[in-house]
């Protein structure tokens, strides 16, 4: 087992670490990003990902186990505060771990699939997908103008869920919905069509865009728009609970939860 320890900032280890977990295009050019807390880490590797280094805060009280179970995998020791630099969240659990990004496969017969526009919070886009992933939804594309999906912050928001999806970013959304092999659905304001009178049995996907600025009208040409019905006082509903509340009532239509663990 290989196990350093850094105690500077300026280790040139620990300055490409940081570029990780504070820029984006440091994580396009390397394809890498960071994974914090053992519970991201446990489903990376469920889902067969094997880290290229794990990042262990030295007062971490559960730290061995997970050296020793890696122990194939390099290590390296930091003090609390250089750990806290890395983490997104303020309580860090003392356990990164560094993976290459998964290039998602392609398929021709997605029966599932969640199309997001412009969604720009990575805590909100993590959570969307967390949400996809529980309802059993396939593939997940992002327009250009979305968060990144592999951000750190997006996965913590994610809790795994991105491991269960195939998720493709940069896509022409609208050009995608044409060739799609069922029914594209909108959620849009001021839609006559309710959610509960829609037909989800076939291939289905959802569109959901930004919070303020509603979806592009290029997309919507591409879609059949509809609503959520809510109470008359309530104008909106936040895109990650209104996107949970359509693709499980896609899975109640399908029965699928009926084969769910």
């Amino acid at each position: 087992m290989s196990v350093k320890r850094i105690a500077s900032r300026d280790n040139e280890f620990f300055r490409a670490w940081l570029d990780l977990a504070e820029k984006r295009q440091a994580r396009r050019e390397r394809g890498q990003t960071l994974l914090d807390g053992e519970h991201l880490v446990e489903d990376a590797l469920r889902a067969g990902l094997a880290p290229r280094h794990l990042i262990v805060n030295e007062e971490m009280p559960g730290a061995e186990p997970w050296l020793n179970r890696l122990a194939g995998v390099p290590a390296t020791l930091l003090n609390a505060a250089l750990f806290k630099k890395l983490s997104p969240v303020a309580s860090p659990t003392g356990l990164l771990a560094v993976i290459d990004i998964p290039k998602p496969a392609t398929s021709a017969d997605t029966r599932f699939a969640m199309l997001l526009e412009d969604v720009q919070d990575p805590g909100n886009l993590g959570s969307l997908l967390r949400a996809a992933a529980a309802a059993g939804v396939e593939a997940v594309h992002l327009s250009r103008g979305c968060a990144e999906a592999w951000s750190p912050k997006a996965l913590r928001g994610g809790q795994g869920g991105h491991f269960r999806l195939r998720i493709h970013e940069g896509v022409d959304l609208a050009e995608l919905a044409r060739s799609f092999p069922g029914t594209v659905h909108a959620a849009a304001l001021g839609s006559g069509q309710a959610l509960y009178g829609l037909d989800l049995r076939g291939p289905v996907a959802f569109v959901f865009g930004n919070e303020g600025a509603g979806l592009s009208q290029s997309l919507l040409q591409e879609a059949r728009p509809f609503t959520i019905p809510m109470a008359a006082e309530i104008e909106s509903l936040n895109v990650a609970a209104a996107a949970a509340i359509c693709l499980f009532e896609r899975v109640r239509q399908q029965d699928d939860w009926r084969r769910m663990p």
